[in-house]
């Protein structure tokens, strides 16, 4: 006669929570009806989220999706202990690419992945998830929490989220009228958004700072408040513009490589966009950075947005009209350029980044 003498190993001593992610579910679920939209019956739990794309009566539409991630910002977030804003970034880093294409975001999902799932933190993580959609008029419509033992120190996480759009077909951007002398406006940003905290971080260790001291650059707000400022979203406001047909040739979501990287890609090869610097004011964020790591010029304007969120090519002639479009919907925008025929680079600058 033998026995099994081993003790039965369940999931949760092995490290998963199914419990946790129950309780999870069941706390989210209001966030997610919060951001319900024509299309979007919200209710979670289901294999795959259903939204109804005729219930937006779009005549021809082309479905457009984006991906993204917050980046190191997520670090601050833990070591902060502040969690109610990352989920804005990670709605603003997806939408803010489909709107450039001319798409109204439609619906988003989120993944939280973590070692141990703190439930606390993962609810407020998704309450800034439901704000960003609300934002953005887009509905929060499924998502998925992985618990995994072992990936991840211990109070790490890591987000992804994803969000489709739809688009009229003859109304997708960039166009292809774009001409020498069409002028390049800019809509500022309201903070670092979501670039350069692998950079910013170094500072901070290298300058000694704690999250909770004054911020350099506010010191009206502690450091990580100011750092964890979340990305604005532009969507309400450029859709506004685009609906009032506004003549928008491109939109240009400026994130990581800053100008040099993303203006280009709305381009044809036979045009550059020419940048005055001298335009628009360096935010004191920035202004630190530059200042505390001795950072170039050229090293800024690739990692950071320097206060520019967002760039439209508009006619010369309707830029006027534009602008009063966007000012109305909230938005502080400014022409700081024009497109010319192309010499070389992709992009050129004159003038200088000052306060």
């Amino acid at each position: 006669m033998s026995g099994n003498s081993k003790t039965p190993l369940t999931y949760a001593q092995a490290g998963v929570d199914i419990e946790a992610g129950n309780d999870l579910v069941k706390r989210i679920g209001p966030l997610a009806k919060s951001t319900t939209r024509p299309g979007a019956d919200v209710d979670l739990g289901g294999f795959g989220g259903l939204f109804d794309l005729a219930a937006c009566k779009f005549d021809d539409p082309v479905l457009v999706a984006a991906n993204d991630g917050v980046g190191t910002k997520l670090k601050i977030a833990i070591e902060a202990n502040k969690h109610d804003t990352v989920g804005i970034d990670l709605v603003a880093m997806c939408v803010n690419d489909l709107i450039v294409q001319g798409a109204e975001p439609l619906f988003f999902l989120d993944y939280f992945a973590s070692g141990k799932l703190d439930v606390e933190a993962a609810t407020n993580v998704i309450a800034g998830i439901a704000e960003g959609c609300r934002q953005a008029n887009c509905a929060l419509i499924g998502g998925e929490t992985a618990e995994m033992p072992g990936m991840y120190a211990a109070g790490d996480y890591d987000l992804a989220g994803f969000s489709v759009g739809a688009v009229e077909r003859n109304h997708i951007l960039p166009t292809k009228d774009m001409a020498e002398g069409d002028v390049i406006l800019g809509l500022a940003s309201n903070g670092l958004h979501s670039n350069g905290f692998s950079l910013v971080r170094r500072l901070v260790e290298a300058e000694s700072l704690a999250w909770d001291a004054p911020s350099p650059a506010a010191p009206s707000q502690s450091l990580a408040e100011d750092l964890l400022t979340p990305t604005r979203i532009y969507v309400r406001a450029v859709l506004a513009a685009l609906k009032a047909k506004a003549p928008i040739k491109g939109l240009v979501h400026i994130t990581g490589g800053g100008f040099q990287e993303n203006l280009p890609r709305v381009l044809t090869d036979d045009l550059a966009a020419h940048i005055d610097l001298s335009a628009w004011k360096l935010p004191p964020i920035f202004q630190w950075v530059q200042k505390a790591g001795a950072v170039e010029q050229a090293e800024l304007l690739r990692t950071f947005n320097c206060g520019i969120g967002m760039a439209l090519v508009v006619p010369a002639k309707a830029a006027a009209d534009v602008m009063a479009v966007l000012a109305k919907q909230g938005e502080t925008v400014l022409p700081i350029g024009s497109l010319t025929r192309r010499q070389g680079d992709g992009v050129t600058f004159s003038g200088t980044l000052s306060a």
